[in-house]
């Protein structure tokens, strides 16, 4: 029998009754099933009934063991023949420690006792290594004398300890009794203390036994532990049925016997799985050399393997394996991007900055049209502070513009040469290169450079969405666009802007007329007039953009007024340098010796940037300034001026639809309006969108602000004090940027004339008209204003029912019920007389007419709408001819309409299984789900969701597919309280697993999970999820279901470094904002907060809103000379600093 482990070894006692016998042995084994029959000897007592079983006392003697194997065996002790003498005591290999004595006067004789006996143990111990075991070895199993104590103490160390390499079978060790909790787990966190007891007896052991431990102390179980050992593997059940609650059972059946695989795996040891899985997945890349999955799995493996390993080089050594790994792959798959950024990412954990951007350009020199890798390697770019550079950042975005605009424009002329449609891989191409230009603008953004952003947007949209019908070459289009630029010309967003087409068309017609009277004075005055200069004739088009500029600098996009004080005198000007702390004649770089004067500063730069964000017309600046010698301000002025030096390089054309809409959408969004979601959030354009965020957006706050109100409902008003879009800001804050809703409103009402009759563009518009009108105007106001555009865009198309649908929605948002229903009743009625193509969005107007009336009667406790809202729906499925709403209908009719949904979600199916999905076949399966929540009740109305999850889960980058699951979550919020977690719980966890980046998925999550579940089991949910799909979004939502509780610090520090941990969300300013915000203005922990700023500006350099963070949060944390040098390296990285800290003196100093 092997030993037992000393973790679940009891404690008994050695001692034995004495003059104890036993029958003989019949049986060979060595512990028999069942005791013999004792006929000479009488029973044991009471006390030692445990020790009744013969195996306790067996005699090893009596085996009859081969020669070959008692060769190796201690000859064992042979009894006497005489029965009735007692038992010799074998000379004892291990010594009884004495007990202390009991008086002082014992201590002196003790000690001379104690030197002899060790000296005359030490010779008994060794006198015997030889063998494996001394004679003595029955003292501690067989000894039928009871010793003075119930344990003995090794004070030596044995050669067949276990801490020697052995333990011997009879040897029975010194354990405490097993804790109950420990043995079912539950004190599985005291991972680093033993659960053996601790030597009690150190007297009876000498310093090297103590130094050293006895072989369960924690030096010899790390030795254990790397020993390879073969360990048990738990793994969990199959979960049993669920049992009614009456039925208790009685007992559990035995469970049959694993096969031999199933052992071998158990007792498999983590060096056998590792040569296990190695040979797997080399026989897989053999047998499946161009299966992506199994080269990424065989890295990941080696991960998995390097997190067990402790020491460095180790670590090392299996990077460099996984580095050979994947080089193999990316030589067998070549085109495979996740190879490529799997491999660069191990290049990043072994090589230095220089060689690893020397191997990024080598890969992106064989592989120039791959916008995702050039995404990683601008990102990388922008992360690297010792580097990091504005002009550096931006020429490393000239080539990645130029590079994957020269692939656009060779797949392009394929596709024209084989006639074909614009190819899906084109169409890839085109959005990635729509992506990356966004995010260079972005970046420009966020260094300060606000108004070359803006112009390269205008620039962009000018050139590939109002391009002129003409087919000209890439030089001669540029050319006849710089013409455009250099001419003073209102742009996009500017009042009067037509487009550069529309310009262009004017232009020559103003150049014809122009001519026509040159031509004429000629005929008539005779002879030679001079030379003629173009650029002076084009008189109209000048006076128009002059015109049109001027309203729009007087909107606060100006800079500050241009008439400035007088220069202080040179007593007050040396005065404000000895108060920055600057000598002249000694010390030129002295601090200010005010901590508040950075703080006003960051607070200038702030305001300034927020309104100096348009760029100023080359020619309106130069009327301002003519003749003039230049200063100080009208440098600040010329500098906000776009030359088309500064925008040539960034400019390319599309061809695509898809990427000429995702150009003018993410144009809107990068300005804050108010638009639809265009596009899947799995999409690349999302996950750049929400990486880059510096603040919480409108979108994202509704979902957060849903989650808030559920969790922090039954807490103190404590919890509600501290919100993060309070700590941060919103971008909803739009009076800190004047002129920006009407430079938006002018932007989209042009780029209706290339997107017509496209909602989601007109629904921004009417939007963008109401946040233009001044806050300080009532309401009717603004209702008017974008009533009167709504008439106005229906005037110029009466065909566009869709466009009446929404001037409906806001007409019923302002209050105005009535008049939403005549024009909703106006628009159905108009549908019989269009054509197909528009007759096929009618159920879109359908559902968001029911819709109006469900919000109304919700919200006014109306029974009226809710009849009204099921009578429409009737229409839709019944496909009858709509008339206004008369009174309730039958149930007849209600039969009708559930059949005819039926069929027609029958009849589209079939474009389901294609993938052929649009928004018509969408708002028909919300219609009938809506319709059924009314008619039979909320989980009939689901059912008719859920039947389509299968064949809508699989197309997890299509836009109305999620817009199908946001549907379902959005009824599923509405009906909380008469929802069983049970029932709806699979659905939603398929749907956050397809969609982990859609804020709504976790808001459903956290609401239904709150209501219905306890705060550890969503805890555990969003760790999940974190791990597996780490994004901003995640870590957001973490945050408020913590944010403000007693007690989550400790949670909400480990969320935050968690998150940052990962490469992708370390580059997200988002993040450090909130960390740096959370850490001084909550936590108010200064030393936490210092340490997190100089974190973030590391991981985040561009980011001039994280650099003025730290001037206004860490103004009494950071010194005067740190804030100092602080500016000095925001110039260094030629971050844009618009305000000079001499500005703020001189102001300081004119107050005083």
């Amino acid at each position: 029998m092997e030993p037992s482990s000393p973790a679940t070894t009891a404690t008994f006692p050695a001692a034995v009754e004495e003059h104890e016998t036993y029958p003989p042995m019949v049986s060979s084994s060595l512990f028999p099933l069942f005791p013999f029959a004792a006929s000479t000897s009488s029973a044991p007592p009471a006390e030692s009934q445990w020790l009744s079983n013969p195996s306790f006392s067996f005699d090893a003697s009596s085996l009859n063991i081969p020669a070959t194997t008692s060769s190796s065996l201690p000859s064992p002790q042979s009894h006497s023949s005489d029965e009735d003498t007692p038992l010799q005591a074998a000379p004892a290999k291990y010594e009884l420690v004495p007990s202390s004595p009991s008086s002082d006067e014992e201590r002196g004789s003790r000690r001379k006792r104690s030197g002899r006996r060790k000296r005359k143990r030490e010779k008994e111990r060794y006198d015997g290594a030889a063998t494996s075991r001394k004679a003595g070895i029955r003292a501690w199993a067989g000894l039928e004398t009871k010793p003075a104590k119930d344990y003995y103490v090794d004070a030596k160390g044995d050669h067949d300890n276990l801490a020697f390499g052995s333990l011997y079978r009879m040897d029975v060790a010194r354990y405490r009794s097993q804790n109950m909790m420990e043995a079912f787990g539950l004190n599985h966190l005291r991972f680093g203390s033993s659960h053996i007891d601790l030597d009690s007896d150190l007297d009876g052991m000498d310093n090297k036994v103590r130094a050293g431990g006895r072989y369960y102390s924690a030096k010899n179980a790390v030795s254990e532990r790397n020993k390879g050992f073969k360990h048990l593997k738990i793994f969990k059940g199959n979960t049993s049925v669920m049992l009614a609650e009456d039925f208790v059972p009685f007992g559990t059946q035995s469970l049959p016997l694993k096969s031999t695989t199933v052992e071998q795996e158990l007792e498999e040891s983590w060096e056998d799985e590792i040569l296990r899985r190695t040979r797997e997945f080399n026989k897989m890349s053999r047998e499946r050399p161009h299966d992506e999955k199994v080269w990424l799995a065989f890295a990941q493996f080696q991960d998995k393997v390097a997190s067990t390993q402790p020491q460095k080089a180790a670590r090392l050594q299996t990077t460099e394996r996984k580095i050979s790994i994947l080089e193999k792959a990316v030589e067998l798959n070549p085109d495979s991007e996740e190879l490529l950024l799997c491999l660069l990412k191990s290049y990043g954990k072994r090589d230095n900055t220089e060689t690893l951007l020397t191997k990024w350009e080598q890969i992106l020199t064989k592989h120039p049209d791959s916008s995702t890798l050039w995404k990683q390697y601008l990102l990388l770019c922008q992360g690297e502070f010792s580097r990091f550079k504005v002009s550096e950042i931006r020429k490393s975005y000239v080539y990645a513009v130029q590079a994957l605009s020269a692939a656009c424009t060779k797949l392009c002329r394929q596709d024209n040469k084989s006639m074909d449609s614009k190819s899906s891989s084109l169409v890839q191409l085109e959005v990635g290169l729509v992506d990356i230009f966004v995010n260079l603008c972005r970046f420009e953004w966020q260094t300060g450079h606000r108004e070359l952003a803006t112009g390269l947007f205008q620039a962009q949209m000018e050139f590939s969405l109002f391009a002129p019908p003409l087919y000209l070459t890439t030089s001669s289009k540029q050319r006849l666009f710089e013409h455009f630029w250099n001419s003073g010309g209102a742009r996009i967003g500017e009042d009067g802007a037509l487009g550069w087409s529309e310009w262009l068309a004017k232009d020559e017609e103003s150049r014809q007329k122009l001519s026509m009277q040159e031509n004429s004075q000629e005929t008539e005055t005779g002879g030679w007039s001079g030379w003629f200069d173009p650029s002076l004739g084009n008189t109209e088009t000048n006076d128009l953009s002059n015109k049109s500029l001027e309203p729009s600098l007087t909107d606060g996009n100006d800079a500050e007024d241009l008439d400035a004080e007088d220069s202080p005198a040179q007593d007050d000007v040396e005065s404000l340098l000895k108060k920055l702390g600057i000598d002249v004649d000694a010390e030129s770089n002295s601090e200010v010796k005010d901590a508040e004067t950075w703080n006003r500063w960051a607070s200038m730069e702030l305001s300034r940037d927020n309104q100096q964000w348009m760029p100023l017309h080359e020619n309106y600046v130069g009327s301002i300034h003519c003749g003039d010698a230049p200063s100080g301000e009208d440098n600040d002025q010329l500098s906000r001026v776009i030359l088309f030096e500064d925008v040539t390089e960034f400019l390319f054309s599309l061809s695509s639809e898809e990427a000429r809409f995702s150009l003018m959408c993410q144009f809107i969004d990068f300005y804050g309006g108010k638009i639809s979601r265009w596009t899947s959030t799995n999409s690349p354009s999302w996950l750049d969108r929400i990486l880059s965020l510096e603040n919480i957006t409108d979108d994202i706050l509704e979902d957060l602000g849903a989650v808030s109100d559920v969790v922090n409902k039954n807490q103190s008003s404590y919890s509600c004090k501290y919100k993060l879009e309070s700590l941060l800001g919103s971008m909803c804050d739009l009076s800190q940027r004047p002129g920006l809703m009407k430079f938006l409103k002018n932007a989209i009402l042009l780029l209706l004339g290339v997107f017509p009759r496209n909602h989601i563009l007109e629904e921004a518009v009417l939007v963008t008209t109401q946040m233009f009108t001044p806050q300080e105007n009532s309401s009717s106001i603004q209702t008017n204003a974008s009533r009167a555009l709504a008439k106005s865009m229906l005037k110029k198309d009466r065909q566009d029912f869709l466009l009446c649908g929404i001037y409906g929605r806001t007409e019923a948002m302002n209050g105005n019920i009535e008049q939403a229903r005549k024009i909703f009743d106006m628009a159905l009625l108009s549908t019989e007389a269009t054509s197909e193509d528009l007759r096929k969005k009618v159920p879109i107007l359908y559902l968001w007419y029911a819709e109006m009336e469900i919000t109304v009667s919700a919200s006014r406790n109306n029974s009226d709408s809710m009849h009204r809202a099921v009578y429409i729906l009737s229409c839709l499925g019944s496909n009858l001819k709509y008339s206004p709403f008369v009174g309730p209908i039958s149930r007849l009719q209600v039969l009708r309409a559930r059949q005819g949904f039926k069929e027609q979600i029958r009849s589209s199916r079939s474009a389901f299984s294609c993938g052929a999905i649009n928004k018509e076949s969408v708002a028909l399966i919300c219609s009938a789900s809506l319709f059924e929540s009314m008619t039979t009740g909320c989980y009939s109305g689901l059912e008719v969701i859920e039947e389509t999850f299968p064949m809508t889960f699989s197309e997890s980058n299509n836009l109305e597919c999620e817009d199908l699951w946001v549907y379902y979550i959005k009824m599923l919020q509405k009906n909380l309280n008469q929802l069983n977690l049970s029932r709806v719980w699979p659905s939603i966890s398929r749907g956050v697993h397809k969609y982990p980046y859609n804020p709504k998925s976790y808001s459903a999550t956290l609401t239904l999970s709150y209501l219905y579940s306890v705060s550890n089991n969503l805890r555990l949910t969003l760790d999940k999820c974190s791990q597996r799909d780490p994004s901003v979004i995640t870590l957001l939502f973490a945050l408020s279901f913590e944010w403000g509780k007693a007690g989550s610090d400790n949670r909400i520090h480990s969320l935050f470094e968690r998150a940052l941990a990962d490469d992708k969300l370390q580059k997200s300013v988002l993040l450090w904002r909130c960390y740096l915000a959370y850490e001084a203005e909550i936590v108010c922990n200064s030393s936490a907060a210092r340490r997190v700023f100089f974190r973030a500006i590391h991981a985040c350099p561009w980011s001039k809103r994280l650099w003025l963070d730290g001037f206004q949060k860490l103004g009494s944390v950071l010194t005067l000379k740190e804030l100092s040098d602080l500016q000095e390296v925001m110039r260094d990285k030629e971050l844009n600093i618009r305000t000079d800290i001499y500005e703020i003196l001189l102001e300081e100093e004119t107050n005083t």
